[in-house]
């Protein structure tokens, strides 16, 4: 029963073929979806998307760094927030993986940079193995990056400076909080936090010890488009020995 529930995508609570899972899409809905992205594509004065028979040519830059902030730049003018969000996929030393949600702060020809506690899950991993994955996935543009690299921590300078920036409120956060370990009850956080807004009381909040940017160096960054019948575009850039970048078109 359990197996024929699966394969016909029926929730098995009796409730008929209702599921929380979407129906594999239909030709009309990629007509539907063609037809709002090319709202998209006129807004941004004819930039071809990847939603039709007529693709245009996407990868326009053999650049990967550069590709990704055009591409950076475009979500942010169509994602709902936080374009910059992305997954950051790490290991522990047992090799079982965890993956979450961060904000990047920053990408240059160094890499992908992002800020966090040293002592939360994420920064202990990266600390055992200084390995990551990103992924970069915009639903309005239809679009995907992933990066893969190694991670080294950014200088206590560049720390101290982008700290010196965030809000108060966030800097409290920062110095209150134990990231990742057990919390009794919210309001142990929120007294955390009265406190050290008293301490810091017309004060400079410093940045904490263990709080540092981490910085994503790439070894290899690939680009999606989508497009119809799941046939969608693929770009692949490896850094080879000498530094330079070398790219390759995946199947889908």
């Amino acid at each position: 029963m359990d197996n024929e529930n699966e394969q016909s995508g029926t929730s098995g609570d009796g409730r008929g073929d209702e599921t929380i899972i979407p129906a594999t899409p239909s030709d009309d809905d990629y007509v539907r979806e063609a037809d709002a992205q090319s709202d998209i594509e006129a807004s941004e004065g004819g930039e071809a998307f990847a939603v039709d028979d007529d693709q245009g040519e996407v990868f326009t830059e053999e650049d990967p760094i550069q590709l990704f902030r055009n591409w950076l730049a475009l979500a942010g003018r169509h994602e709902v927030n936080d374009p910059n969000a992305m997954a950051l996929a790490t290991v522990d030393r047992a090799g079982m993986p965890n993956v979450r949600m961060v904000l990047l702060k920053d990408v240059g020809t160094r890499g992908f940079t992002f800020y966090s506690s040293a002592e939360s899950v994420k920064g202990l991993e990266l600390e055992g193995t200084p390995k990551a994955a990103l992924c970069f996935h915009w639903k309005s543009i239809r679009r995907q990056v992933r990066v893969r690299g190694t991670v080294e921590a950014l200088s206590a300078e560049e720390s101290d400076e982008y700290f010196a920036s965030r809000s108060r409120g966030s800097q409290l956060g920062a110095v209150a909080s134990f990231q990742s370990r057990v919390l009794d009850e919210r309001e142990t956080l929120e007294r955390r936090i009265e406190d050290y807004d008293a301490i810091y009381k017309n004060r400079d909040i410093p940045r904490p010890d263990n709080w540092h940017g981490f910085l994503i160096q790439p070894v290899e960054i690939e680009f999606w488009v989508n497009r119809p019948y799941r046939l969608h575009d693929r770009k692949q850039f490896t850094l080879g020995k000498g530094g330079g970048w070398k790219s390759v078109n995946l199947y889908p």
